[in-house]
């Protein structure tokens, strides 16, 4: 003779609270660690914006005869022809740039509080 058995194939309460627990642990330790490689990445693509700006600015004050103690403007077309793509580059961090009092001195960035300088 042969027993019926009325058993239904599923998950329990219990084991699917465990999997919601653990994915939740796993994206309470993910995006912090996701929000700082962020920042971080700003902060680099923002310290190469201004290197690029400063680069710019002693080839235009090399080529124009120049001294350290001259001011530029950085909006200057003259001075964006010597940029890739002849345009201000934009801080990836929302912060904007601005230019040194002289040729020798470097330009800075508005979010400079969080490391985006030189």
């Amino acid at each position: 003779m042969k027993t019926q058995t009325n058993r239904k194939a599923g998950f329990t309460l219990v084991e699917i609270m465990i999997v919601v627990a653990i994915i939740g642990l796993l994206a309470a330790i993910a995006i912090p660690n996701f929000v700082k490689a962020r920042a971080t990445a700003q902060k680099n693509a923002c310290i190469a914006n201004l290197k690029q700006i400063d680069g710019a600015v002693q080839q235009w004050a090399l080529e124009n005869k120049k001294v350290a103690t001259d001011t530029y403007a950085v909006t200057d077309a003259t001075l964006l022809a010597y940029m890739k793509g002849s345009v201000l580059p934009a801080c990836p961090g929302g912060g904007t740039y601005s230019a040194g009092a002289t040729v020798s001195a470097a330009p800075a960035c508005s979010q400079s509080t969080v490391g985006h300088t030189l």
